[in-house]
């Protein structure tokens, strides 16, 4: 009942956000409202897609009572590792082949950075924000050391890398990989025994420990979960602009967090859904395009963003009280 009543109340924020960007839409010269043309409705679904991806396995980190701070250095990593594959490595290979080994070094790589957090967090016990918070910093440094603290261009032209970023950046192919990941997640929580594991983890460590579940091997997946999505993303970002940025991502942590505890997912862990985070993804997305087409300044734009985090976090706590 209670997480029927969180998935309602996201819900109900999400119908109320999009009615008021209706009201509020400029219009076109043909007196259409520019919010529901098509082309806007899919800028929004692009845009959130990278989040999109992120949330879905930081879901699975914050339902285990952890966080996950790194992702953002993780998709930086990516970004770079899969441009220096495009324009540095493999050379002579045929493109299609070319392009998969460096989509998988950067995915690789990426995973490998999760499964480190997972690791260190599960055998040495340390508070997941801490060790989050280094490899965050590491990570990020390590992306900047392999690039020489420079972007990695990716050209326009014919070559690899281009072909590369014409095909991956396609709204098509972004949004379809967002719902593909959110399909695959949806299932890996509510349909299977790894979901419930998670969720029992996060509910209660000690009775699941003293149940004999695999805690430590199941916290090690989910981190290596949020590192191979995080891992493509930065493929995504990589292609959509054009360059591996070792700078990329700042902050995508806390909109990713956000997007997750704005969905219904309790930050002490145990309850939460994939669904509820697609709802909340889609609420900062159609509040930040809601925003934008009405010209508001990008420091009110934070500010207000910042306030409905606290409100819907008031919310839960609203509704886990009674």
């Amino acid at each position: 009942m209670a997480a029927m009543l969180r998935r309602g109340q996201s819900l109900a924020a999400l119908l109320g956000i999009v009615i008021l960007a209706v009201l509020i839409s400029p219009t076109a010269s043909d007196g259409s409202r520019i919010f529901l043309q098509a082309g806007n409705l899919t800028d929004i679904l692009r845009q959130i897609s990278l989040i999109g991806i992120i949330s879905l396995a930081m879901t699975f980190v914050i339902l285990t009572g952890g966080i996950d701070l790194s992702v953002g250095s993780i998709l930086a990593l990516s970004t770079t590792l899969a441009a220096m594959g495009l324009t540095r490595a493999w050379e002579g290979m045929p493109y299609p082949s070319h392009i998969l080994w460096a989509i998988l070094a950067a995915v690789a790589a990426s995973t490998l950075a999760g499964a480190l957090n997972g690791v260190v967090i599960a055998t040495l016990r340390i508070q997941p924000f801490v060790v989050t918070l280094a490899s965050m910093i590491g990570v990020r440094g390590l992306a900047k050391w392999l690039s020489k603290n420079e972007n990695i261009d990716i050209g326009f032209g014919r070559d690899v890398a281009a072909e590369f970023a014409a095909v991956f950046r396609e709204k098509a192919i972004v949004i379809g990989a967002y719902a593909c990941a959110a399909a695959v997640f949806w299932v890996l929580l509510a349909r299977t025994v790894f979901g419930r594991y998670v969720r029992a983890i996060g509910d209660n460590e000690r009775a699941a420990e003293y149940a004999g579940l695999p805690i430590l091997s199941t916290k090690v997946w989910v981190y290596s979960l949020s590192g191979l999505l995080s891992g493509c993303a930065g493929v995504l970002y990589a292609a959509e602009n054009h360059q591996g940025n070792p700078n990329a991502g700042v902050a995508y942590e806390l909109d990713a967090i956000a997007a997750v505890v704005i969905g219904g997912t309790r930050l002490a862990g145990g309850k939460g859904s994939i669904s509820g985070t697609i709802v909340g993804t889609l609420i900062m997305g159609v509040l930040t395009n809601m925003l934008r087409l009405n010209n508001v300044d990008s420091n009110m734009e934070m500010m207000i963003k910042a306030a409905i985090i606290v409100l819907a976090v008031a919310v839960q706590r609203g509704g886990n009280s009674k």
